[in-house]
């Protein structure tokens, strides 16, 4: 088709006097304000693209997508290559969690994190006096989600999930995805030129996908829409307290505490099915890294982010809260470690075990193989280390004198290796 190899300032989105630009690439654009190009596509990738867009109608409209919005949002959208070269690539390493943790709560991140408390200190007070969430964990996850506004995305949402839709890899996730944002649209939040976001969907100060903003999205400036997109970040952080404290919240509650273990500390407890109240934890001999026993904020699990080696965190159900924003354990750590330090606590006080590297995809499925042919069954060959394999390894640590703490490392898959 023609338009296939129009730039995108022909297609719809120029209509409402939005052309696009050739801005600074995703991530470090000032604030959102620029949009990304979209690069040309040759005709048949982008008619591949249009007939997906029709046969997805019948479902949008089956979810109450009207007519009018279906033609203002959805017509001659272009393909975007760029967000499925970002959906295949795959890091050769993932980085380790002390690595993550000098990113996230970098000096420079702390430091800014305490300017935005101080600049924006009535709205955020206000924010936690109605949503019952701290401010320096909603700023913290500000700062962890877009640097403070300052990285917002700049990638059209809408042309961005059509194209993953279409591609089919996680086709029903972004289907549904795009389905919201379409939503969004309808509602009059937001128009198709101006919702931007990252190349998966996320969008605004703090990096809402389209469900999302559907269920915890607010209104906080009374002004009739949700705008998390604007420079004014009032209803971007509102919303992000109100998913909180929907997820759980518990106000005057840490998401987790430094503890040091005994040396005789039974591994087997770590992790997360295991809780007991920090009275309990002290009975075993569990101390506070900071002197003392840990103060009673409610049941409580042992985590191990690092392994035996590193530091030891007795982790309260707000550990859990700030998962629903994003389930990996080294963000959730992110965000109360920066958090903390916003408050102007310190860094952790038990090192962290620098050496070696993560392990690829491949090597985790290779230690969960040769566990399974050694008669520790992982349930399973994923590359994902969940409670199985964490068990499986713990398991083997055990039979082979090793400190059982479950902890999936490259010194082990060489010992696995040298094992047969």
């Amino acid at each position: 088709m023609k338009h296939a190899l129009k730039p995108l300032a022909i297609t719809l989105f120029a209509l409402s006097g939005m052309a696009a630009c050739s801005g600074p690439l995703e991530g470090g654009g000032s604030g959102g304000s620029s949009i990304a190009a979209i690069p040309r596509v040759d005709a048949a990738t982008q008619q591949g693209l249009d007939e997906w867009v029709m046969n997805f109608k019948p479902r949008a409209m089956a979810a109450g997508i009207s007519e009018a919005t279906w033609n203002r949002a959805m017509r001659n959208v272009p393909y975007n290559p760029k967000v499925i070269e970002r959906d295949r690539f795959q890091a050769e390493f993932s980085k380790p969690i002390w690595d993550y943790l000098d990113s996230a709560a970098s000096p420079d991140r702390v430091a800014e994190g305490r300017k935005m408390l101080a600049q924006h200190d009535r709205l955020l007070r206000e924010i936690e006096a109605r949503y019952g969430v701290e401010k320096e964990v909603v700023v913290a996850i500000w700062g962890m989600e877009s640097r403070y506004g300052s990285r917002r995305g700049d990638t059209l949402i809408i042309p961005a999930l059509a194209t993953l839709a279409h591609d089919g890899r996680r086709g029903a996730f972004f289907e549904s995805q795009l389905i919201g944002a379409l939503k969004i649209i309808q509602s009059g939040d937001i128009d198709p030129a101006h919702m931007t976001g990252s190349w998966a969907g996320a969008m605004g100060h703090t990096q809402f996908i389209p469900t999302s903003y559907l269920s915890f999205a607010v209104d906080f400036t009374g002004d009739g829409k949700r705008d998390i997109w604007s420079d004014n970040p009032a209803d971007a952080l509102a919303s992000t307290a109100a998913y909180l404290a929907r997820s759980g919240w518990s106000k005057g509650q840490p998401w987790g505490v430094e503890v040091i273990l005994p040396k005789d500390f039974n591994l087997g407890l770590t992790g997360k099915g295991v809780k007991k109240s920090p009275s309990d934890w002290a009975e075993l001999g569990v101390r506070a890294a900071a002197g003392g026993k840990v103060a009673n904020y409610g049941a409580a699990s042992i985590l191990l982010p690092a392994g035996a080696e590193g530091p030891a965190l007795m982790i309260f159900d707000n550990f859990r809260a700030i998962s629903r924003y994003n389930n990996a354990d080294s963000y959730v750590i992110g965000v109360g470690h920066l958090s903390d330090r916003i408050k102007g606590e310190g860094p952790f006080k038990t090192p962290w075990p620098r050496e070696g590297r993560a392990l690829t995809e491949a090597e985790k499925i290779e230690v969960q193989e040769r566990l399974t042919a050694a008669g520790y069954d992982t349930q399973g060959h994923d590359g994902l280390i969940g409670p199985n394999t964490i068990s499986a390894v713990a398991a083997w640590q055990r039979a082979n004198g090793v400190k059982a703490d479950g902890w999936v490392t490259l010194k082990l898959l060489e010992a696995l290796r040298r094992g047969g």
